[in-house]
């Protein structure tokens, strides 16, 4: 059976094509709803780890896995920041 914590962790995968089209809604709260989605996904982050710690399910796979999804995420944000502002990074 998979672990509460692995179970956050494929949540927060799932999330992303969620926050990807909160990000793209033509309306005004669109930025609001990806910044939800977004928060919702850190916080399982913190979840997943907290509950692997205390309930004593920690595993190598969870291990890999949950930097994986971090980085997925941020990467998805990453991409969508640039593609809405392209010079973005010119100003850095």
């Amino acid at each position: 059976m998979t672990s509460i914590p692995t179970l956050l962790t494929y949540l927060r995968i799932a999330l992303i094509p969620v926050f990807v089209l909160a990000f793209y809604l033509p309306v005004g709260w669109a930025h609001i709803a990806a910044t939800v989605v977004f928060g919702l996904a850190a916080f399982t982050d913190w979840l997943d780890g907290y509950l692997a710690r205390k309930l004593d399910q920690a595993s190598r796979f969870g291990a890999f896995l949950d930097p994986v999804a971090d980085k997925l995420m941020v990467a998805a944000a990453l991409v969508l920041i640039v593609q809405r502002d392209p010079s973005i990074w010119i100003r850095v």
